[in-house]
Order: C-alpha cells, then sequence, then structure tokens
C-alpha cells in the first residue's frame, strides 16, 4: 500500500468542500457564499490499496493576491511536498476559474482539473468538451457533481494515475508579451530549482513580491539575492522601463495575457444551448438585492430567525434544566454515600455542575435552532444577498464589505474573529476584529430574550409576547450593525487611518439545501464545537463563582463585596453593583450572567437555576429593576466585554496584547457611555414631566 498527499484548491464557491466530504466522508461547513474555509482543512480515503491525504485549502481567486487565505494557498502549493493538485473549477464559470489554473500551472506540473457543478452546467445549457480541455491545458480533466460520489470514480482514478507516476501531464504554461519571456530566460538560468519553479520564481524576481520571495528563499533554502541575479535584475528593470513595464504594472501585462488564453480555450472548448435557466434567479435578486425591499426583507428574515428561536428553545431548555435537577439529587446521594466533605460537595455540585448545566440547558436549545435555520439561509444563498445589501454601508465606514463575516458572530464571536482571515487588508482586518463583539453572540441571546420577555413583553399573552420579545432583540441587533458601522468609520479616520480596499462579492444560483448534512453540520460543527468550548471554560469559572460567594471578609461574601463596591458606578449608567458584577465574573462565558445577578440577590451560595421566566421577573423587580433597567441591561449585554474564548482568539489573530485591550475597552466604553445617556435624559424627561 502506497500513500500520497493531494492538495484540494479553487475559487470559492465552486463546491470544493462538497467534494472534499464526499471523499473523505468528513462533514466539512460547505456554505453557499465565499470565504467559509479559513486554513486548511484535513481528510483521507482509500483507493485501490493506496491511502490518499486530501487537504482542503481556502478557496482562492488568484496567487498574486496578499490575503490571508489566498497567502495559506499559495503557501502550501508552493512549499508543501505534494504527489498531486486537484483544481476544482466551476462547469458554469469556466473562463473565469481557468485564470487560476494557469496560476498553478506555472508551479508544479502533477495537476488534475476537475471540472464539478455539471448539474448547473447543464441546466443552464453550458456542454465542455473534456477531452480537448485536457489537450489545450496538458493535464487531465475530469467532469464531476461533488454531492454525487459516483461521479468522483473518474476523479479518484486520475489521481491515482498522476501520484503513482502512471501519467506525467505536461503543462501548456501561459506565453506572456515577448519582452517578459526575454527576462525570464535571462533570469532562469541563475535559478538553482527545477523547472518549471525556476521559471515562476524568476517572474516573482521581476515582480519584487519581496513577501513571497522571503517565503522562498527560506522553504527553498536558495539564495536570491546573489550578485549575478541582482545584475541580472537590474539588467531586467533598464530592458522593461523602454517597454513602460515596471514592478506596479507588470502583474496587469501577465494577468492580460492569462486572461486572453482563458478566453481562447473556453471559446473552443463549451457550447451554450438558450435557456431559461438564470430567470427565476434573476427575478428573485430583484427583490432581494432591491434597494427599496432588501434590507427589509433581510430584517424580516433576522427577525424570524430569532422568533422561532425564542419560541422554539423553551420546551428543550426546561426539560434540560429538569433532567439536571434529577440527577443533581443523584449525584449529592453518591458524594453523602462516598462521605465526600460538605466544601468539596459544594465546590463540585453547586459550583463546578450547576455552573456547566446552566451553559448547556441555556445554550443547547436556543443553538440546536438557531443554527441549523442560519445554515438553511446560508445554503439557498440568502447571506451573499445580505452582504450585497449591506456593502456600500461598510464602504461609507471605510471598512471591507467582508467585515460581513460578523453574521458569524450570531453564533460565535470567536468564530467570527477566525472568520476576518479572508479579509484582504490586516487594517480592515483589525477592524472587523475590534467591532464583531458589537454583534450578540448565541451566549447573550437567552439574557437579552428573557429581559425582553419580562420587561416589554410580559404583558402581552399568547404567541404575540414572543413576536415581540423577538422585534426588541431585532432591535438591538440593529442597534449593534450602526455602532459597527460607526466605530468603524471612527477607526478609519483616526487610529487606523486608510480606504476601504475593493474586493470581490460572488452571488452564487439559488441552490435547495441538503437538510441531513445541514443538520449534521450545523449541530455537531458549530453547536456541539461552541458548546464544549463554553463548557470548557464554565467549569473553571464555576469554581471561582463559588469561592467568591462562600468565602466570606468580615462577615461578607466577596461576591457581595465587590457589588458593593461597584453600586455607586453602576447606579449613574442605570444598573446595580450585582449586575456589573454578573457581567464582570461573566467573562468566562456570558449565559452565566444572569444565574450570577440571580443568586446576588437572593443571597445564595449557588447558581439559582430557574427557568420559569415570571419568577426571574418578580425576583428582579423585588431588586429595583424598572423598565429603565432593563434598557440598560439590554444596552450593555450588547456592549460590553468578549468572552474569555474570544479574547484569546484576538490575541492569536491579531499576535498582539495591545489590540486585544482595545477589543476589551471598545464595546465596554461605548456601552457605558450609551448606557450613562439613557439614563441621565431618562431622569432629565422625569424631571420636566
Amino acid at each position: 500500500m502506497s500513500s500520497y498527499k493531494v492538495a484540494l484548491v479553487g475559487n470559492p464557491n465552486v463546491g470544493k468542500s462538497t467534494i472534499f466530504n464526499s471523499l473523505t466522508g468528513m462533514k466539512q461547513h460547505t456554505g453557499n457564499w465565499t470565504g467559509k474555509t479559513v486554513g486548511n482543512c484535513e481528510g483521507h480515503y482509500n483507493f485501490n490499496n493506496d491511502n490518499f491525504s486530501i487537504v482542503d485549502i481556502p478557496g482562492t481567486y488568484s496567487l498574486m493576491s496578499n490575503s490571508e487565505e489566498e497567502e495559506i494557498a499559495r503557501n502550501f502549493i508552493c512549499f508543501e511536498k505534494l504527489d498531486a493538485i486537484v483544481i476544482v473549477v466551476d462547469a458554469t464559470s469556466l473562463e473565469r476559474n481557468l485564470n487560476l489554473v494557469f496560476q498553478i500551472m506555472e508551479i508544479t506540473s502533477n495537476i488534475i482539473v476537475c471540472v464539478n457543478l455539471l448539474d448547473e452546467a447543464k441546466k443552464k445549457g453550458i456542454a465542455i468538451d473534456f477531452k480537448k480541455l485536457a489537450i489545450l491545458l496538458g493535464v487531465p480533466v475530469v467532469g464531476t457533481i461533488g454531492k454525487n460520489k459516483k461521479t468522483l470514480v473518474n476523479l479518484k482514478n486520475e489521481i491515482t494515475n498522476v501520484c503513482s507516476g502512471k501519467i506525467s501531464p505536461i503543462p501548456k504554461i501561459i506565453k506572456y508579451i515577448p519582452i517578459i519571456e526575454d527576462s525570464i530566460a535571462l533570469l532562469s538560468p541563475e535559478i538553482d530549482i527545477p523547472f518549471p519553479l525556476s521559471r515562476w520564481i524568476s517572474l516573482k524576481l521581476i515582480c519584487n513580491n519581496e513577501r513571497l520571495l522571503s517565503s522562498i528563499s527560506n522553504n527553498f533554502q536558495v539564495n536570491l539575492n546573489t550578485p549575478n541575479i541582482n545584475t541580472k535584475l537590474d539588467e531586467i528593470s533598464c530592458l522593461l522601463a523602454r517597454n513602460d513595464i515596471n514592478t506596479s504594472n507588470i502583474e496587469n501585462f501577465l494577468l492580460t495575457s492569462i486572461l486572453k488564453q482563458c478566453e481562447n480555450i473556453t471559446n473552443a472548448v463549451c457550447t451554450y444551448k438558450e435557456v431559461n435557466y438564470t430567470k427565476r434567479t434573476i427575478k428573485i435578486d430583484k427583490i432581494l438585492t432591491s434597494k427599496k425591499f432588501g434590507i427589509p426583507i433581510m430584517l424580516l428574515f433576522l427577525c424570524l430567525l430569532f422568533w422561532i428561536t425564542i419560541v422554539g428553545a423553551n420546551y428543550p431548555s426546561q426539560l434540560l434544566s429538569d433532567f439536571f435537577a434529577s440527577l443533581k439529587e443523584k449525584i449529592l446521594v453518591f458524594f453523602e454515600y462516598v462521605h465526600s466533605p460538605t466544601w468539596l460537595t459544594s465546590l463540585l455540585v453547586n459550583g463546578v455542575y450547576q455552573t456547566v448545566t446552566w451553559v448547556i440547558s441555556v445554550m443547547l436549545p436556543p443553538m440546536a435552532i438557531f443554527f441549523p435555520l442560519f445554515t438553511i439561509l446560508e445554503d439557498l444563498g440568502f447571506l451573499p444577498r445580505i452582504a450585497f445589501n449591506l456593502d456600500k454601508f461598510f464602504k461609507k465606514a471605510c471598512a471591507s464589505g467582508k467585515a460581513l463575516t460578523m453574521c458569524m458572530g450570531f453564533g460565535c464571536n470567536a468564530a467570527a474573529v477566525v472568520g476576518t482571515r479572508i479579509i484582504n487588508s490586516p487594517r480592515e482586518k483589525l477592524i472587523a476584529i475590534l467591532t464583531n463583539c458589537f454583534v450578540p453572540c448565541n451566549g447573550r441571546f437567552p439574557f437579552l430574550i428573557t429581559v425582553a420577555t419580562i420587561f416589554i413583553s410580559g404583558s402581552i399573552a399568547g404567541i404575540f409576547s414572543g413576536l415581540v420579545a423577538a422585534v426588541v432583540v431585532m432591535l438591538v441587533v440593529l442597534l449593534g450593525i450602526l455602532l459597527t458601522l460607526l466605530v468603524s468609520k471612527i477607526l478609519s479616520k483616526t487610529i487606523l487611518k486608510g480606504l476601504p480596499s475593493s474586493f470581490t462579492l460572488e452571488l452564487p444560483p439559488y441552490r435547495t439545501p441538503q437538510i441531513g448534512k445541514i443538520l449534521i453540520r450545523s449541530l455537531f460543527d458549530r453547536t456541539l464545537f461552541v458548546l464544549a468550548k463554553s463548557i470548557s471554560i464554565a467549569a473553571p469559572a464555576g469554581i471561582v463563582i463559588w469561592l467568591f460567594s462562600n468565602i466570606n471578609i468580615a462577615g461578607v461574601s466577596i461576591l457581595d463585596f465587590i457589588a458593593t463596591t461597584l453600586n455607586p458606578f453602576a447606579k449613574i449608567i442605570g444598573l446595580d453593583g450585582y449586575i456589573l458584577t454578573g457581567f464582570i465574573l461573566g467573562i468566562p462565558a456570558n449565559e452565566i450572567v444572569l444565574p450570577i445577578i440571580l443568586m446576588g440577590y437572593l443571597k445564595n451560595k449557588e447558581l439559582i437555576d430557574i427557568e420559569n421566566v415570571a419568577v426571574i421577573g418578580n425576583i428582579l423587580t423585588t431588586n429595583g429593576w424598572t423598565l429603565l433597567t432593563a434598557i440598560n441591561v439590554m444596552i450593555f449585554t450588547l456592549l460590553h466585554f468578549p468572552c474569555g474564548t474570544t479574547l484569546l482568539t484576538i490575541k492569536k489573530e491579531t499576535k498582539s496584547i495591545k489590540w486585544t485591550i482595545v477589543s476589551f475597552l471598545l464595546p465596554t466604553l461605548c456601552g457605558i457611555i450609551i448606557c450613562f445617556i439613557t439614563t441621565q435624559t431618562y431622569n432629565l424627561i422625569n424631571l420636566l414631566i
């Protein structure tokens, strides 16, 4: 048995991850919009007694760009020892996709071109001559439908043939304009690396891509700064200058040659029938992306999403709470049976167990509903339309339209931070990281929903109560989006000055969601993944909370002491000491803020597990909560420091303690200022009345 390593590359939204899943059986996220695979994902399959390791590389349009996901793709292709590279292209957009094919052919010859989405091409009346395409490219070409495993047999055969050496592809490398070809011929002999890499490295030297050249020197351990090379580069520079070519425009000349060849090959191998496939998409897009209806429809969908989540999560949350309560009694009996010390029993059960089970019962049901629904919108192709509608607002804020990765923040802000890797500009990526916490994560929704239900929709009976609560939560989300744009604008004009960069926003066709795969990946890849991270942080947090509530200093618990100390400041912004303490101790996980507040009010020694909204409402109103308190709490729930997991992720992504501190202070200061303004305005109105 032989083992081979194969890379899977391609433009975003060509079905690359679907092919990866079909080959390996892994359930990677395959969303119907660009930028889903941020880091490499590896899987395995066996075929004809050989073992194949498949690496799914982030989708990229070009190897000439400097965005993080494109650097990951380029570096992996250039520097990893691969037996074959499968380039997945979209059968409905062959000309555009061939651009990447030609760029990769300059680096390696072990290539298979996989023409995917043949089913959609057929609907559009597009037919492709694969044999002719293979001759024109000089590499094997296979047609597939990613979700149909039967169509992948030929792909597996070609991968085996290329990896084993049965087929030795000879790519038809692009011939550029004569002046550039002469320059390459002049420099290539000085590069002590075999063809075709020597040709490609010569091009990068001529283009003076310093960042890539540094990686080439380190990975190939080759000196690209020799006197001979520098002499040749000076000679080439003069030669190009006489033809008005320099390092700032040479890549345009390269791309012009590549795109011309893409056009010629596409015209040679594709035939088209007149069909009305796109009419439905055009009609729907006229509504969903219109200036008049686009934003209202987006808000309606989000409101409906929140409402279904709110109403649907109540029953399973109660069932989980009851289950954990009954299990707690059995655990207490066990600890009593083994004669566990009282303090240890209380620490483990009332501290760790109570905190962890609260997080599970509060987080799991909403996530199990929200993520599948959100993923359905993603698979339908609706999320890219939201990006299209909001892109102009991001441009006005001098931020990248790709900052719409904030949508991932509805599930987990840490995931949204990682998602910013698709943003090309370091400045815009940093802005997106610093503002991503203005979108409430899944851990903050239960608190928002509870407060909205008690103080705003509590007097409304029946199903409309949940609808009103959903509208209120939607308004809070809108506030977060507006602040994202406002703060992005301020940052762009002050400490992170700059203009917005351009980017390609692709509107994919509407596709029928695959419900089975949606349930699997939304529950396992998202829900359980986020839940596991929250539990890992909630367990030690339970110990800290138990210590704070059980250790007394001068007859006062640490929790009460902190709350009393913070109370004067908290009152200024319309909160109280216990509310502020709840947020501070809730840094490990936002889900435990409310139970900490209830624990403080009731002078309890453990987290309070109360699922009845009416009972929670009575406790809050008894302790001085008013409508103003509820409004300020919802504002501060939206606008306060990120959770511990997100802060650690920000530190990892920015590699900077300074920006991690800024990400902590920025939303918190916004929350304090807005709560202060709200409180003082309310008090002023009361005085005037």
